[in-house]
């Protein structure tokens, strides 16, 4: 395939070196005051703690419940800040002085003993306060930089493109993360709308900097590419030289699936190079059927090993289609027995669905359907096909 090289992509990729220090000097938002949340019945559980031990301390006072005080800021600790925390205390302390004196134990060994309990747990509560506040504030600036960077490399679909309307869902598998090494774009191209959705093998943020090589890639390829087999073969090359800057190993097991879609304004058809990817999912006059590739396509990176052939495959998609793509963090979900997410089955319930409402019956069913904390990225795009007469009505309104 006689493909003319562009500067390194690698070069021009985005990589998590570049942008930590694009985002690092910039000043990021403060967190939310403590004093300025909404307010939560949970907040109310150490005064309560204080009142029951109080109250049931009176009425039992050989039982000696005032000793349960101290559970009052060691809740507090993981609530309030440091102040509040103090405060809490120092209303546990003043109830077990009153309690104390009550009792004609205020000079006696076991009364002295629980007040120091208190003080004491008073003090590591404050400092457990603290270093809560603190560990709360890096994860706050954890998540704005993982938001800038969302921006970056998956920045937000336009919903009308072309004569189409796209919608989209994503969820990163980690914990609190933005990203993950799951990918999209769409571009409007002279060939027409080109899109574009992968999955790069592997977690963190090796996958991460893998998927903005690709994205850089075909944002760089897609809008001057004659062909989808060319913007292929580009992204193959783009991969082969980020690869260069790698240890051998992680070169070696590196490789991406990816789908590639073309949808050309003036024709009624949808074409497609699947380079290992999940088969698409093609809703037309209330049916459901997969798309399957007539021959396999290598996933990036591996066109060295498999053979750089990327084959086409046409499929009609008229006005009212509508074509998800998707990757294998929807269809390799499994329920409590490992059976696998049905997916065209699910989908079939739903053939008429608007695009946005489609990804949100998938996603519930999806909740409902895997047990457990998810372990893969999800990724799910739908394209709908309008007539240019609703398209532009659309726009003049």
């Amino acid at each position: 395939m006689g493909m003319q090289v562009k500067e390194p992509i690698a070069s021009r990729s985005i990589t998590i070196r570049s942008l930590r220090q694009a985002i690092t000097p910039k000043r990021l938002p403060q967190q939310m005051p403590e004093d300025r949340r909404p307010f939560e019945l949970v907040l109310l559980t150490p005064l309560l703690v204080i009142a029951l031990a109080t109250v049931t301390e009176i009425l039992t006072p050989h039982l000696q419940f005032m000793r349960l005080l101290g559970a009052a800021p060691a809740l507090a600790a993981a609530m309030f800040p440091v102040a509040g925390t103090l405060a809490i205390g120092l209303l546990a302390l003043i109830a077990a002085v009153g309690l104390t004196a009550a009792n004609h134990d205020l000079g006696q060994t076991p009364g002295l003993f629980t007040l120091l309990a208190i003080t004491a747990i008073t003090l590591a509560a404050a400092y457990a306060s603290r270093v809560r506040q603190q560990r709360e504030s890096t994860l706050a600036e954890v998540r704005i930089v993982a938001e800038a960077a969302q921006q970056v490399l998956l920045r937000p679909l336009p919903q009308h493109l072309g004569y189409l309307d796209i919608e989209l869902l994503y969820q990163a598998a980690a914990a609190h993360a933005r990203i993950g090494g799951d990918f999209y774009e769409v571009f409007q191209t002279p060939h027409g709308v080109r899109l574009i959705i992968g999955d790069v093998r592997g977690k963190g943020l090796p996958a991460v900097e893998a998927a903005s090589v690709m994205l850089s890639s075909f944002r760089v390829n897609a809008r001057d590419a004659p062909d989808l087999p060319y913007l292929a073969g580009q992204l193959e090359t783009g991969m082969n030289q980020y690869c260069e800057y790698l240890a051998g190993d992680d070169a070696m097991e590196l490789f991406i699936t990816v789908l590639l879609v073309e949808i050309p304004a003036g024709q009624p058809i949808a074409r497609l190079v699947n380079c290992g990817h999940p088969a698409p999912l093609l809703l037309h006059d209330g049916e459901v059927r997969e798309v399957e590739p007539t021959a396999p396509s290598p996933p990036i990176n591996m066109a060295a090993l498999l053979g750089a052939h990327y084959q086409v495959d046409a499929v009609p998609f008229t006005v009212g289609d509508r074509l998800l793509l998707y990757t294998d963090g929807v269809s390799d979900s499994r329920d409590l027995t490992g059976t696998f997410y049905p997916l065209t089955q699910r989908v079939r319930r739903w053939p008429s669905a608007a695009p946005r409402q489609l990804l949100d019956h998938l996603h519930r069913d999806l909740r409902a359907y895997v047990s457990g904390t998810r372990d893969d990225d999800l990724a799910a795009l739908v394209a709908h096909r309008v007539a240019p007469g609703d398209w532009e009505h659309r726009q003049l309104g």
